[in-house]
């Protein structure tokens, strides 16, 4: 398909403001972003073709998507909002890079006693050696770099992978997933003008805001605590001026000391069994990297912290009455601050039941709660930012479970993708379950610094149901 039909899929984007919610301008200067490794089975010339994917990336944005290329502003009425310009848009940042080695160079390979061999793919080696030392960021900051794309190829291999980062303030990780999704479909049919998406995103956020003014708000536990810090000291902001602050907010740079362990389905499940057959796999697991991190921590800064600190996004998608397919962010965070000191003396089971006290108990009211928090009480977003990470004063652990989400069926023609990997993320102690497909467990990545890992990754606590990748 020729380049000069790129015009054609933009010049249907009519001017437009586009107002965000406040979960939106809340993650205002942090990506979402993702790594896809394909595999051309066939041989195939045109396997993953720049000209496809980005004439079905155009077509997905003008079609379903102008948020993409519009850009930041504020309102008459002191909201955000995201003004698409026909004149003026705000153009994806769309290439093609070649590495001089193979694929495989990058690859970690584990032999499991089950048959299974299973592929990761190293990213800090990648980094280190590919000639490639960065990959760029979305950002509102530069022009014309607000969407990221890049097609990776490499000598006499063939795997491709596909780099992409957007803006978190226009879409949370499940309308990012969606939007690949869509993407891939009309990729798909190109050479079928009136094909329409089976599941079209819903973009206007007045479906957030009408919901959530049915909704009497619940005050969440972790919000006292984070007051009671002090957080009401930090920073008192007239609500008007709320959105002019946040969009006013630097890009938060990614923190690039990431690790990656993996769990097999078999292991997964003695976890959960030797924790408590009576609770989830991903609590099981949440009390395991809790009390095991605060081990590190001590280690690491000679140190006892005072609070170590549970954090679980949740999709609000799930628990209220807006659609499935609403395209901006509806994820919250339920957060369980814990004293250290009971964590180091408590059992696996007993961790895992105060955690699920205090992140089970989401809900619309909980969430309503939150919109206020960042509306009028600014300083316990701050407090908290300040308190979830690893430091001499706080162990911390935020676990991103992503696995649902339907990253492997994103299919531009050529079929999914074979491995999953995480681009860097922004915050220190987040970590992200991606699923692996290739034998049914679970990819951790896991955000600390260096020399924490180094005593994280000798834990025999860890290491008896863990692989360490790298």
């Amino acid at each position: 398909m020729p380049a000069t039909s790129l015009s054609t899929h933009l010049s249907s984007i009519k001017a437009q403001d586009i107002e965000l919610g406040t979960i939106d301008i809340a993650t205002f200067g942090a990506n979402v972003d993702g790594m896809y490794i394909y595999r051309n089975t066939t041989d195939d010339a045109e396997f993953m073709s720049i000209n496809r994917i980005t004439n079905g990336l155009y077509k997905v944005i003008a079609d379903y998507y102008p948020i993409v290329v519009g850009r930041p502003s504020i309102g008459k009425n002191g909201k955000g909002v995201i003004v698409v310009d026909p004149d003026n848009l705000c153009m994806p940042d769309i290439a093609e890079l070649s590495v001089e080695l193979p694929a495989e160079h990058f690859f970690e390979t584990r032999n499991y006693k089950n048959g299974d061999t299973v592929k990761f793919f190293n990213l800090r080696k990648f980094f280190r050696e590919s000639g490639i030392s960065a990959l760029p960021e979305a950002t509102f900051s530069r022009d014309h770099s607000a969407a990221i794309v890049r097609l990776i190829r490499f000598k006499d291999s063939p795997y491709v992978v596909l780099y992409i980062s957007l803006p978190h303030v226009i879409f949370d990780g499940t309308a990012a997933v969606a939007l690949f999704n869509n993407w891939a479909e009309c990729t798909r049919n190109l050479d079928n003008p009136g094909h329409k998406l089976q599941n079209p995103p819903v973009n206007d956020r007045k479906v957030v805001r009408d919901y959530f003014d049915t909704v009497t708000a619940i005050v969440p536990p972790h919000t006292k605590h984070f007051k009671d810090l002090g957080a009401e000291s930090l920073v008192k902001v007239p609500p008007g001026a709320i959105a002019a602050l946040l969009l006013a907010a630097p890009d938060i740079p990614a923190f690039e000391e990431q690790h990656l362990l993996h769990f097999t389905a078999e292991k997964l499940e003695q976890l959960r069994q030797d924790v408590d057959k009576a609770q989830t796999t991903n609590l099981a697991l949440a009390a395991l990297l809790t009390k095991t991190i605060l081990q590190a921590n001590i280690q690491t800064f000679n140190s006892m912290p005072t609070w170590s600190y549970v954090m679980f996004p949740y999709d609000c998608r799930h628990r209220t009455e807006v659609p499935m397919t609403y395209s901006g962010n509806l994820s919250f965070s339920a957060i369980a601050p814990l004293e250290s000191q009971t964590v180091l003396d408590g059992s696996y089971k007993e961790i895992a039941r105060v955690i699920k006290e205090h992140c089970s108990k989401v809900s619309s009211e909980y969430a309503k709660s939150l919109i206020y928090t960042v509306e009028n009480e600014i300083g316990v977003l701050f407090q908290a930012g300040i308190s979830l990470c690893n430091s001499p004063d706080t162990s911390y652990v935020g676990i991103s479970n992503v696995r649902y989400m339907p990253m492997h069926l994103i299919d531009f023609g050529y079929g999914g993708p074979d491995i999953l990997s995480s681009a860097y993320f922004i915050r220190e102690g987040m970590q992200r379950i991606y699923s692996n497909k290739q034998d049914g467990g679970i990819d951790l990545f896991i955000n600390v610094k260096d020399d924490l890992f180094e005593y994280l990754k000798k834990s025999d606590e860890l290491l008896e149901y863990a692989d360490v990748i790298f």
